[in-house]
């Protein structure tokens, strides 16, 4: 008779978590031998011999949670590679260990480097391991607090980019443009953190749900503006202000929608500062984006419209015409329209054109994306209800 199988030990075990990885920078392969030893047991070790080779594996694993770093290497000090290693994976908790005495060079390497802690040789292996939890540990709280914001923000955003898009379609297509446009002007400057830009872009227009209808046409296309309609429409400033300033950990969007709003404004974050830079910058890409977009609207082709902003002297940066002009002005950049019956758009084409309906109301703003869920608002249309043919932009040599 065959044994009977325990159903315990027969269940399939549950795979086992991945081990944390943790990098280990050394020209000296002894080191690393050494750091091997005593950490290997409890974490994944990667070695690079030199600062380049660790900043080549960080690009390929930004999952590395610890970096453990010697000060004197050849051809790129402990100094430079941790400064662009927070560069690269800025999530990565940064550590020095180093038989190096130099106050001077911990003091360069900790503020340029933002290290976690600042070890010396030689190091007990008690010492080292409860530095290396610590820092596993900070970088856990540092991705789990990303994780959470990125879920409050999306949630929230989300939220208010729905109520925008029911009360005013106009300005919902304008800012999912400018959303795009910024994205676009950020990547050419090769910005590495855009998502705040892009966000910022987003809720750029959310203060035209308190504008009417006939003012929110105007501002779209530009159209002048009586007395009473400037002050409505600059106290959107304000009222953006108050529906952000209830979201955690928006201080960053809110300055650069504050610097777009007035660019006179002074700013509560330090000038110097890299977020202050980047609110600074983010405000400048900002207006130029919907500056360009009223200019599109209007009628005028890319080309004209950088023309005439260009000479409006003084009210858009010169990077922000730069990035513009590579993103937008260049002859070879090709977006083909097509005449598409409204029955066959597929998810991805993009509005050429605004959509209205027999009622004149707008359905679809110029330039969003064709998702599902559009799909099957325009399939519930009454017949008759909206033009049978649409302009939409495709990729060139697509057949859709």
């Amino acid at each position: 008779m065959e044994p009977a199988t325990n159903p315990v030990s027969a269940a399939v075990e549950p795979p086992a978590a991945p081990r944390v990885r943790v990098l280990c920078v050394d020209d000296e392969p002894n080191v690393l031998a050494g750091l091997a030893l005593h950490l290997r047991r409890r974490y994944e070790l990667l070695a690079a011999t030199s600062g380049a080779a660790a900043l080549e594996a960080l690009k390929r694993d930004p999952g590395i949670a610890v970096v453990l770093s010697d000060m004197r290497m050849p051809g790129m000090d402990g100094v430079a590679f941790l400064r662009q290693a927070r560069e690269v994976s800025p999530e990565s908790t940064r550590m020095l260990l180093t038989g190096q005495s130099d106050l001077n060079s911990a003091i360069a390497v900790i503020n340029e480097g933002q290290i976690f802690r600042f070890l010396t040789k030689p190091c007990a292996p008690d010492v080292l391991l409860s530095a290396v939890e610590a820092a596993v540990e900070q970088h856990r709280l540092v991705t789990s607090e990303r994780v959470l914001l990125q879920q409050t923000l999306h949630g929230s955003i989300s939220a208010l980019t729905e109520v925008l898009a029911l009360t005013n379609p106009l300005a919902f297509g304008r800012a999912s443009r400018t959303r795009q446009l910024v994205g676009e002007l950020a990547a050419q400057m090769n910005l590495r953190q855009t998502w705040q830009i892009e966000i910022a872009g987003m809720l750029s227009q959310l203060g035209a749900i308190t504008l009417p209808q006939e003012t929110v046409e105007k501002v779209y296309y530009g159209t002048p503006l009586d007395a009473d309609e400037r002050r409505l429409v600059a106290r959107g400033a304000s009222v953006v202000e108050q529906l952000l300033g209830k979201i955690p950990r928006l201080e960053l969007i809110r300055e650069i929608l504050a610097g777009y709003f007035d660019p006179r404004h002074a700013g509560s974050i330090p000038m110097l500062s890299d977020d202050g830079k980047l609110a600074q910058l983010g405000a400048e890409l900002l207006r130029a984006a919907v500056a360009f977009d009223v200019l599109e609207a209007q009628g005028h082709g890319p080309g004209e419209a950088l023309e005439i902003m260009r000479g409006e002297n003084q009210v858009y940066s010169e990077r922000a015409l730069m990035a513009l002009t590579a993103a937008r002005g260049r002859a070879g950049v090709v977006r083909e329209v097509r005449s598409i019956p409204l029955a066959a758009l597929r998810t991805g084409m993009v509005f050429a054109e605004d959509v209205k309906l027999s009622t004149g109301v707008l359905f679809v703003a110029r330039g969003l994306e064709v998702t599902q869920g559009l799909i099957e608002r325009i399939a519930s249309l009454r017949p008759g209800a909206a033009k049978s043919h649409i302009r939409m932009v495709v990729s060139a040599g697509s057949g859709r």
